[in-house]
């Protein structure tokens, strides 16, 4: 049955810090992008979203568009009986043809003057949709153009980081390999506390390269006899003396 590998605190101490340089790089990189990916993202997002709406207006238009010629066939029909009954009219051999006759005139006239009605409402329709269009195709012109510098600006700095990026990325792959598990979860959560990033800190100048608190003669002894690992008393990051660092 294999065993699990015994490390000196000498060689735990090396692989976080060693992590912790890997890590700290790959934090530059990423301050150096700043908040340009997420904006790239919602950039292309928004951009998506508006295309589809634009899709959508266009979609709205050609059906009212058929709406339309609908209405209008409809009434030229109504015009074209309209005028077959105005022809019988003058045909009507007693008074229940002249009724039937009118009450049809009076259908026909009353559908076309709908039809007309429906064709004028939906004609203001398509022109309140033709200026939201109009918008929209604007403002996706406007996006694009911001998208277009955004991704620009994060291609540029992705091509002058990615060697490094990939370099950096490797070797805390490599680091946290060696580094020993119980440790990584402890460096991962105090890495997470602070906003620098920096979970293992050297001791300089007789205080924590954290945050700076003094540190005891005694403790800073402890710290060089790597018999364990020491954290800071005011901030928790793990201490190394600053020749570990150097070396």
């Amino acid at each position: 049955m294999a065993t699990a590998k015994e490390y000196s605190v000498e060689e735990k101490l090396s692989a976080l810090l060693k992590l912790q340089k890997a890590e700290s790089k790959l934090d530059e990189i990423r301050i150096l992008k700043g908040e340009l990916p997420m904006e790239v993202s919602d950039l292309e997002d928004e951009v998506q979203g508006l295309h589809a709406r634009e899709m959508r207006i266009e979609e709205e238009i050609n059906g009212i568009t058929e709406f339309i010629e609908q209405k209008k066939k409809a009434m030229a029909d109504s015009q074209e009986l309209i005028k077959k009954y105005e022809k019988q009219s003058d045909n009507v051999k007693n008074s229940r043809e002249f009724e039937a006759i009118n009450k049809e005139l009076e259908t026909q006239t009353l559908d076309a003057k709908l039809a007309e009605r429906h064709i004028k409402d939906a004609n203001e329709e398509i022109s309140e949709k033709a200026r939201v269009l109009e918008s929209a195709k604007k403002n996706i012109a406007n996006k694009e153009a911001n998208l277009k510098v955004k991704k620009s600006e994060l291609d540029k700095i992705i091509a002058e980081t990615d060697k490094e990026e990939k370099e950096y990325k490797s070797l805390a792959e490599k680091a946290r390999t060696a580094a020993d598990p119980r440790l990584l979860a402890s460096f991962d959560r105090i890495r997470n506390n602070f906003r620098n990033g920096l979970a293992v800190v050297s001791v300089v100048r007789d205080a924590c390269g954290g945050c700076f608190n003094s540190i005891p003669p005694q403790r800073q002894s402890e710290i060089r006899q790597h018999k364990k690992i020491i954290v800071c008393e005011n901030c928790g990051r793990i201490l190394v003396e600053e020749e570990i660092t150097e070396k």
